[in-house]
């Protein structure tokens, strides 16, 4: 059942958070359920795992495919005309793949960067203008450290996330002045099915997998406070300083950390 806020209460934001259907983006609609100041509108590809998410947290379930041709537009059309305004944007829709860049399938290179870079940014397109008008908004990106370093055998689900970086580098830029912020959460291995999924388990000794509910904690923050990028578990961004500042370091180091390095 929806929380109603009591008299003299603040009135709740709507959040709209996609890829709610499973892993990070349930764990964030169940955090922010839990933090009672959102309204929730949930998105994802899996009606009967979206359904079941939004009874419990109490969200509306919006079923999108942002891969589709006008998906992204039907999803912004809908949540715009069931809250009225969207306050808030978690994108977190995101597939994977693994392999060799030279055996990846076209269609999958198209897939993955549709789904994890040009549905995000036609969203944001899409919901950012109101927010702008308004004078307040909230945009929280889901990244990777993939984004930061580059990972082997990742090579276009690393680009589609560094792109989404530059893109909120870029973006913050010409919202100076503005109320809206933007925030990138860069988590590194997550606990979730996303690697089942993509077709390859994760096998690298470190870092170890967080829970999707501790990266869950790293967007409510974003939210709240605005902050520009954070990275879950925080201590990574210490390679990811490393990664900027001696690359060579940071590769060698890298390659020892991956059983599969040839080297």
């Amino acid at each position: 059942m929806t929380r109603r806020p009591g008299p003299g209460a603040v009135p709740r934001r709507t959040v709209l958070v996609t890829g709610a259907s499973s892993g990070i983006g349930t764990a964030v609609a169940e955090s922010l359920h839990a933090d009672g100041r959102w309204r929730l509108l949930l998105s994802g590809r899996d009606g009967a795992r979206l359904a079941a998410v939004a009874e419990r947290t109490g969200g509306e379930a919006i079923r999108a495919d942002l891969a589709a041709e006008g998906g992204c537009e039907h999803l912004a059309g809908e949540a715009v005309a069931r809250a009225g305004r969207v306050d808030a944007l978690v994108a977190g829709a995101g597939i994977g793949w693994a392999g060799p860049f030279v055996t990846m399938p076209p269609e999958e290179i198209d897939r993955v960067l549709t789904v994890n870079l040009t549905s995000t940014l036609r969203l944001v397109r899409l919901l950012l203008p109101p927010m702008v008008a308004r004078g307040t908004g909230r945009l929280v990106l889901i990244g990777s450290m993939a984004g930061w370093v580059g990972v082997g055998d990742e090579a276009v689900y690393s680009a589609s996330k560094g792109a989404l970086l530059t893109f909120a580098d870029s973006l913050r830029r010409e919202l100076a002045g503005t109320r809206v912020r933007v925030s990138v959460v860069s988590p590194g291995a997550v606990d979730t099915p996303f690697f089942a999924r993509r077709g390859a388990p994760y096998h690298r000794r470190r870092p170890r997998p967080v829970t999707a509910e501790r990266v869950a904690r790293g967007v409510r923050e974003a939210l709240v406070r605005g902050r520009e990028n954070v990275l879950v578990p925080g201590w990574l961004a210490l390679p990811a300083r490393l990664h900027g500042a001696a690359p060579g370091l940071f590769g060698a180091v890298a390659d020892r950390a991956d059983p599969h390095h040839g080297g």
